[in-house]
């Protein structure tokens, strides 16, 4: 038996699987917190070199003259915030201030402002880089989560996997609201990124092999329509909150309080099955078949066997086939690109010429209309096109953005909302494509490859900002091309729209299509001739 031929009888979209959905939704919409929300908490702010000395010269100064004979001005009349004059002995009527120096006592922010991670650490000036260099170790950490976490949750499952890494997201990134430097700031968020990396993958493929084909889009996109209403939700908590500090316990605290999901949480019959642990599967087929009040035959879950081959998988399956082969490369090189393309666009929110939260809010709106609408295009246009069509748009609008003027900022926003939006389009399509093109045995190790070639972009997309001090355009320029190629060779890839899962690493067969069913819903094409009626008799008599 196919467990797709299952998944008709119990309800391939029921109460069980709707439940299921709504449990993976949040915890998607808690991770924009961790992902973005350092881009508020390190926000540049009026700074100016530390000078206080000059008042034990006791020369009687007033607060404006000791900054004029201390901090050089900018050609606007504003205090420069990166140099002072060299400090020099004699006598005040005597004393010519022509050399500057870097800041050596530290340097002044506004009174009323409240603790930020930029002016706790002093991410300013020649430590500004601090700031993309800590966003590139979460993301390190994100690929080290993607090279730790997929293997592990192909032995432990994707159920446990997910309450472990809520365990550490939680926790950990909780202990970063109380580091005491920036070194254990940035440690503890390089395991809230590995945790974010292993949570990511399983609530995909947990997702993917609880629900029927025609129906896994749907499931799958909207916990990412819930990943875009986080983003929203971040840009109002960024900025009611602006201790950092507060920000962090706030942010990662309620990932502690989802501990109920040890009893509520179901494993995957489906993984239960290719690891040998039939009678564990058949418990989970039973406990889903009675919310959805539909029965199963006991005849029917005997025929549920564990595969004589094939029952598990590695990176080496995945290289040795020719098929697998290359839609593992071209995987690899889309994850990354949307990866790449879709933090570098999200970490720059600040740099569009708008106000940083009510971009975020935007950013996060359009998410859900262009999620949503993968529902439906990837029924009606197939996977693959999609995933081609996003990717192309997402490139062209990249490389339109550098020709707009600076001193047009909404032109640039809204070419940026729609490359933003494009990418979470593209970033759904993918976790969908990819939970449907590799088989069960290696899928979650594939998508852990997939995974670290993803968090690979994520680390570059930081450091890419840094290219535009040599040019402005060339940030863009880089996101757009490797975009537009990422387009194109997704026409290389197989449709899998309407295809039950595939189980084993053996080329896919006409065995696996599907064929629209009753009810409006898909439902697995022909298997074998024997085994035909018996599903008729079994969903006759389950009134499917």
């Amino acid at each position: 038996m196919e467990f797709g031929d299952i998944l008709k009888v119990i309800g391939e979209f029921g109460r069980f699987q709707k439940w299921l959905v709504l449990l993976l939704c949040i915890p998607n919409f808690l991770t924009p917190f961790h992902l973005f929300g350092q881009v508020f908490i390190v926000m540049d702010v009026p700074h100016y070199c530390n000078t206080s000395r000059i008042r034990e010269l006791n020369w009687n100064l007033t607060k404006e003259q000791a900054l004029n004979l201390t901090i050089p001005r900018k050609p606007d009349g504003s205090l420069e915030e990166c140099r002072m004059f060299t400090p020099v002995q004699g006598s005040l009527p005597s004393i010519r201030f022509n050399s500057t120096e870097k800041c050596q006592d530290g340097w002044v922010y506004p009174e009323e402002l409240q603790p930020t991670l930029l002016t706790e650490f002093n991410l300013v000036c020649e430590r500004k880089n601090l700031n993309d260099f800590s966003q590139s170790i979460f993301m390190a950490g994100v690929l080290a989560g993607a090279l730790v976490f997929g293997p592990l949750s192909d032995r432990i499952g994707s159920r446990n996997m997910i309450l472990l890494t809520l365990l550490l997201m939680g926790s950990f990134g909780l202990g970063a609201g109380f580091a005491p430097s920036l070194n254990v700031y940035i440690a503890l968020r390089f395991i809230v990124g590995s945790a974010f990396a292993g949570m990511s993958i399983s609530m995909a493929v947990l997702n993917s092999e609880w629900v029927g084909a025609a129906y896994r889009p749907f499931a799958i996109i909207m916990t990412y329509c819930c990943n875009s209403m986080g983003q929203m939700a971040l840009a109002g908590l960024a900025y009611s909150i602006r201790d950092w500090r507060l920000y962090q316990i706030v942010g990662s605290a309620p990932a502690l309080c989802l501990f109920f999901y040890i009893w509520v949480l179901p494993s995957s019959a489906r993984w239960l099955v290719t690891r040998g642990k039939v009678v564990e599967a058949k418990k989970e087929i039973q406990r889903a078949a009675r919310i959805n009040k539909q029965s199963i035959p006991e005849e029917l879950l005997n025929q549920l066997a564990p595969q004589k081959k094939g029952t598990s998988g590695s990176i080496l399956h995945l290289l040795k086939k020719p098929h697998l082969r290359k839609i593992t490369l071209i995987m690899a090189w889309v994850w990354f690109v949307d990866s790449l393309v879709y933090y570098g666009v999200s970490l720059h929110v600040g740099d569009f010429g708008l106000d940083i939260y009510m971009t975020q809010l935007v950013f996060g709106a359009v998410e859900i209309p262009a999620r949503a609408s993968c529902i439906f295009l990837l029924q009606w246009m197939g996977r693959k096109k999609c995933q081609a069509a996003w990717l192309l748009l997402s490139g062209v609008v990249c490389l339109v953005i550098p020709a707009i003027p600076k001193t047009f900022p909404i032109a640039v926003t809204v070419l940026a909302v729609i490359s933003k939006a494009a990418l979470s389009a593209s970033f759904s399509t993918t976790y969908v494509f990819s939970a449907e093109v590799f088989p069960t045995v290696v899928r979650q190790t594939s998508l852990g490859l997939c995974s670290m070639c993803s968090r690979i972009g994520g680390i570059l997309a930081p450091l890419a900002g840094l290219l535009d001090e040599i040019h402005p355009a060339i940030s863009m320029v880089l996101f757009g091309s490797t975009s537009l190629v990422g387009g194109i060779l997704c026409f290389f890839l197989p449709e899998t729209r309407n295809r039950d899962l595939q189980d084993d690493t053996t080329k896919a067969s006409s065995s696996q299509l599907s064929n629209k069913a009753v009810n409006g819903g898909f439902g697995n094409g022909p298997v074998e001739e024997k085994d035909e009626r018996w599903i008729t008799e079994i969903t006759k008599s389950t009134s499917l």
